[in-house]
């Protein structure tokens, strides 16, 4: 134990919100340093093998772009590892740079992962962390993080949901007493916003277009409710005719185009609700919920929700960053680490 404690004062201790969308680090004492896409750009040399070219916010650039023998390779889908050697060369990259040195004393990282995956997922994820330079490994749930970094006193005997909308899943949790008393996990979020938008321009406009274009439209128009000035933008892309076409793009149009993902995410909300014991739904008509994630940020969505679940629906202070905050909480404080992941 002490000497645990002389090690943790020469060592750089660190939170990882490893999303399917970005890749936030915090170190202890420091806060966030990094915060970069969870994407890697590889290249094929003439033996067959791969090699890194870029990690984060370069490689993001790369999406759509590169020729044959580059790729951008995403390894976390749907809140998931799914290419478990490019995460562990991530997770490697990124811990590499947080120290900004080669040689240094093997951190504690701890590690947010969503909710209900497999004992086989955990594994893969603390063997990447462990295989990066780690010295030990913590897993905490996506729902508890964010709660914690939304602000929600997790450890009192009161309940609190908490909707954390990321890039690759949706997760449902309801706190109370440090654990989480129900939760459900759904594999619709921002990626499926972005799909939901590329499939709505082809029909409609007959328009092709790539991630980071739906992408850029979700930001720049994204609505859950009609809004009283619509929205426009600019849309390039490639025809049917296999022509390149600019067209002019409403919020409205959006708006439709999300209805599907909107109505699942709703459907997960009320499912969690109708399994609420008794004596924590009372709580949750009083704290109402809360709204994290990048999907937060999507027009109008808390009145949208409020009026379908009729509870008070409030979007968190910094919605990007609530798992992120509620990870490096963990990191910096014992007890809670002690609390939440029975350490």
């Amino acid at each position: 134990m002490i000497l645990d404690k002389l090690v943790g004062l020469f060592s750089n201790d660190m939170a990882i919100d490893l999303g399917t969308a970005n890749t936030i680090v915090s170190v202890k004492g420091k806060g966030i340093i990094i915060n970069e896409p969870s994407v890697v750009a590889v290249q094929k040399d003439k033996f067959g093998k791969d090699r890194i070219l870029a990690v984060g916010q370069e490689a993001k650039q790369m999406i759509g772009k590169t020729p044959l023998s580059i790729q951008a390779v995403r390894p976390m889908q749907d809140g998931v590892i799914a290419d478990f050697e490019m995460t562990e060369r991530m997770i490697r990259y990124f811990i590499e740079k947080a120290h900004s040195r080669k040689s240094f004393i093997r951190p504690r990282i701890i590690i947010c992962i969503p909710y209900g995956i497999t004992q086989v997922e955990k594994k893969a994820v603390e063997e990447s962390a462990m295989s990066a330079g780690a010295r030990d490994v913590y897993l905490v749930e996506e729902p508890m993080a964010a709660a914690i970094g939304a602000g929600i006193p997790v450890s009192d005997p009161s309940g609190y949901v908490v909707v954390d909308i990321g890039g690759g899943t949706t997760e449902i949790g309801v706190t109370s007493l440090g654990g989480l008393v129900l939760c459900r996990s759904i594999k619709v979020a921002g990626d499926r916003f972005d799909k939901a938008i590329i499939e709505y321009v082809r029909q409609n406009y007959n328009l092709f277009i790539g991630e980071r274009t739906a992408e850029n439209i979700k930001i720049e128009i994204g609505t859950a409710i009609k809004l009283d000035t619509e929205l426009k933008i600019k849309v390039k892309g490639r025809d049917n005719s296999g022509l390149l076409s600019t067209i002019e793009l409403g919020s409205e149009g959006v708006r439709t185009a999300l209805k599907e993902p909107l109505k699942d995410i709703v459907s997960a909300i009320k499912a969690v609700l109708e399994n609420m014991p008794p004596d924590l739904a009372s709580d949750i008509v009083d704290n109402g919920v809360i709204v994290t994630g990048g999907g937060a940020l999507i027009r109008g969505l808390d009145e949208y929700l409020a009026d379908i679940i009729k509870l008070p629906v409030k979007i968190a202070d910094e919605p990007l960053l609530s798992v992120a905050y509620g990870t490096s909480a963990v990191l910096d404080e014992e007890d809670l680490l002690k609390l939440i992941t029975n350490a």
